[in-house]
């Protein structure tokens, strides 16, 4: 591995640790981050040249810990506006020469003040989730603009302003309790969610799947199961991340390339994992008489996981489970799916109705997802030069290099 990926490997696991801890101290999520990345940059100048460090989270929590101390040093002045800022001087420089043993300590509580501090109710929906997953995720502007099908510099704008509004506002850095928490969940599980599955399919770059930021997300997800056990939409999602990332050793090949899963060899899932979801969605089922979206999607998940074979799939009920999720959280992606199942349970021709129901609807005219599907029920109807067209329109979509192959492949390409 070089410097450079050895690099961007650890930005994709410390990023959001860095950050969540620094903002802690400072008070100020967009100074935190701007110290963070700060130290990642003197990272890829250093490291190459000086080799890798034995503990690189240590080295980059140290250098980013002296810059922020730097900084409030700066900053702090006796007075009300700032007395707090000198508390929080002393415990930083207090912390700062035992910072290995340091590391995880208290990692879960400022993630998860992370997160919800950036879901503020202060900000509007899209800025809340757009925030977080460049803070907890650690992704890129393109990437978040992938996940939320618009234009790159729309979320660009949206950090920027959502940064300024909680400065600003001086929004304290902590976890709500009672019944502020439970109104602020909705945004939290979007940004957790997001993230899954932007690990699960990776929107852009040369791997297909993103085992690192799924973890992220599962392990946010059970941070937040912890301090929310009655929460039956909580426990789905952590149910549906863990059916999902039972097939990880299935999902590839040898060399990386996508294994779709109908095709995948179902020995290989990992099924200690698909008991935890199983058990998992069983508690969060006891919990309410009316499933949530991510209840439901975990439910459809378990209809895949029960399946031994890819042909005793319960096509029939997955697409009922679709249809109550469109009901419950109706979106072009939603009816994405929904067409592939009433494919699978129906007959192609019923999927393909639902699919070109959607070839004029806005938000997907810049993703891959819908020419793949429409290419794939027309393949089984047998038009085959438009299926053919529909796969190359959807690799050049695609931002993904392993997903753009497969597409190609799929055109006769």
């Amino acid at each position: 591995m070089t410097p450079n990926s050895t690099i961007e490997a650890v930005w994709r696991i410390e990023q959001p640790k860095l950050t969540a801890r620094l903002a802690r101290y400072l008070r100020d999520i967009g100074l935190a981050e701007e110290i963070v990345g700060d130290a990642f940059l003197l990272a890829l100048e250093r490291w190459p040249r000086d080799g890798i460090p034995r503990n690189p989270a240590a080295w980059l929590t140290k250098v980013a810990g002296n810059r922020a101390l730097d900084r409030l040093r700066r900053t702090t002045m006796m007075d009300g506006k700032h007395r707090e800022l000198a508390i929080n001087l002393a415990q930083l420089e207090r912390e700062m020469p035992d910072i290995e043993a340091a590391l995880d300590e208290d990692i879960d509580d400022d993630l998860l003040r992370l997160i919800f501090t950036a879901c503020h109710p202060l900000l509007p929906a899209e800025q809340r989730a757009s925030l977080a997953l460049r803070l907890l995720g650690g992704l890129s502007t393109p990437e978040i603009a992938r996940a939320f099908l618009v234009p790159e510099a729309t979320i660009a704008q949206r950090i920027v302003r959502a940064k300024r509004t909680l400065r600003d506002a001086a929004i304290p850095f902590e976890t709500p309790r009672g019944d502020e928490r439970r109104e602020r969940l909705a945004a939290v599980l979007e940004v957790v969610y997001l993230t899954f599955n932007e690990g699960y399919v990776a929107t852009a770059g040369p791997a297909w799947l993103r085992a690192d930021l799924c973890g992220e997300a599962q392990r946010l997800g059970r941070s937040l199961a912890a301090l929310m056990p009655d929460e039956p939409e909580v426990q789905g999602l952590v149910s549906l991340m863990d059916l999902n990332a039972s097939r990880f050793p299935a999902r590839t090949g040898k060399a990386g390339e996508p294994i779709l899963l109908l095709d995948q060899d179902r020995t290989r899932w990992n099924w200690s994992l698909i008991q935890r979801g199983l058990d998992g969605l069983n508690r969060a089922m006891t919990l309410t008489t009316t499933p949530g979206p991510y209840l439901l999607q975990a439910m459809i998940a378990a209809c895949h996981s029960r399946a031994a074979t890819a042909a005793d799939t319960d096509w029939i009920a997955i697409s009922a489970y679709y249809q109550a999720l469109a009901l419950a959280a109706p979106s072009p992606i939603v009816e994405i799916n929904r067409a592939v199942a009433v494919g699978m349970a129906f007959g192609p021709a019923q999927g393909l109705a639902i699919v070109e129901a959607l070839k004029d609807e806005p938000r997907l005219k810049d993703s891959h997802l819908l020419p793949t599907v429409r290419g794939d029920l027309l393949e089984k109807l047998g038009y085959q030069a438009e299926a053919r067209a529909a796969f190359r329109q959807a690799a050049e979509l695609t931002g993904n290099d392993r997903e753009r192959a497969l597409l190609l492949t799929r055109a006769g390409d």
